[in-house]
């Protein structure tokens, strides 16, 4: 009996994060997402070069949303932005550190573009894995703490976002000048994804420095939405659509962790068992059925739920042996 197989004739972008040394940065570690051929994990049928990457998630200031069972593992570094990076990269692997600048929110601590910038330097000399950068949300404030932070990271080649169908020019211009890549966001809508890249490209950025945010819902929460776009798009990059030929990046933590089963205490709901181990199951679960989808970056929050995702990911690359 022979195998069915699809030929594709198109390709995923490979992008890299993060510049060494030789490429006149100062990160002694590269990370390269995409380049596959074929399906998620479908060896027989293509090429999947690079493995899917895991970043671990440090908010500019304490985060007041996070529940007990998720803060319990950093403990003090909490508080200190750059410990709490260092922690990451060197205690729990991470492969990108992920800095939320969400302390610049106007209604979140008004912090200046300045004290970004500063942060940014300080994390970028005390981890040397690449970083990817992200604002507060507040569009107008973004646009002034963005530039300034690509700045203050030029030649480091970091990701920076998000860049959308309605924001994107300001973005887009400091990382063409700075030399940064760019996340471009959209509403789990496969047009406006492809909108946004075609408006980021035709600032004259190069397609190999996008990364699609399709942005994701959770486990329970429309996740299964959210996987039917990714895989409406990755079809159509494999038959040659160069707009959508891009890896994508997925908030994994951040939606798993605003799920009522995962932040819960046993005490509200006894019957759902102890929330330490069940929040670190929600969003390891949320990241599984993600990198089934296609994801090429997981950005994630729990370090056990880190740990197991790590795993899943070794096993499915090992099947193309």
């Amino acid at each position: 009996m022979n195998l069915l197989k699809e030929n594709w004739t198109g390709k995923v972008s490979c992008v890299t994060i993060g510049a060494t040394e030789k490429d006149g940065g100062t990160r002694t570690s590269q990370v390269t997402v995409g380049g596959e051929t074929a399906l998620p994990y479908l060896f027989k049928e293509g090429n999947i070069p690079n493995p899917p990457v895991i970043a671990m998630e440090v908010p500019d200031t304490e985060p007041v949303d996070w529940p007990k069972s998720l803060k319990e593992p950093f403990g003090d570094v909490l508080k200190d932005p750059v410990k709490w990076a260092v922690k990451c990269a060197q205690v729990h692997k991470a492969a990108l550190i992920c800095v939320k600048l969400i302390g610049t929110h106007p209604d979140s601590g008004n912090r200046t573009a300045d004290d970004a910038a500063k942060l940014i330097k300080d994390i970028l000399q005390a981890v040397k894995v690449p970083l990817v950068i992200l604002g507060s949300g507040n569009e107008e404030k973004d646009n002034v703490v963005l530039a300034k932070v690509s700045e203050a990271a030029k030649g480091e080649r970091c990701l920076m976002g998000d860049a959308t169908e309605k924001n994107y020019k300001t973005l887009t211009a400091s990382c063409l000048a700075d030399g940064h890549n760019i996340i471009a966001e959209s509403p789990i809508d496969i047009n406006i994804a492809k909108q946004a890249n075609i408006l980021i490209s035709e600032m004259g950025f190069p397609l190999d420095r996008i990364v699609i945010n399709p942005t994701i819902g959770a486990l329970g929460y429309g996740m299964e939405y959210a996987y039917s776009i990714m895989e409406r798009a990755r079809s159509a990059a494999l038959i040659g659509d160069k707009m959508l030929s891009m890896p994508f990046i997925c908030f994994v933590g951040q939606e798993a962790w605003r799920a009522k089963e995962a932040k819960s205490t046993s005490a509200e709901h006894p019957e759902w068992g102890d929330e330490v181990s069940r929040g670190a199951l929600w969003e390891t679960q949320t990241a599984v059925c993600m990198l089934q989808a296609g994801a090429d970056i997981l950005i994630m929050r729990h370090p056990k739920a880190v740990e197991e995702t790590r795993v899943y990911i070794e096993k499915l690359m090992k099947t193309k042996e």
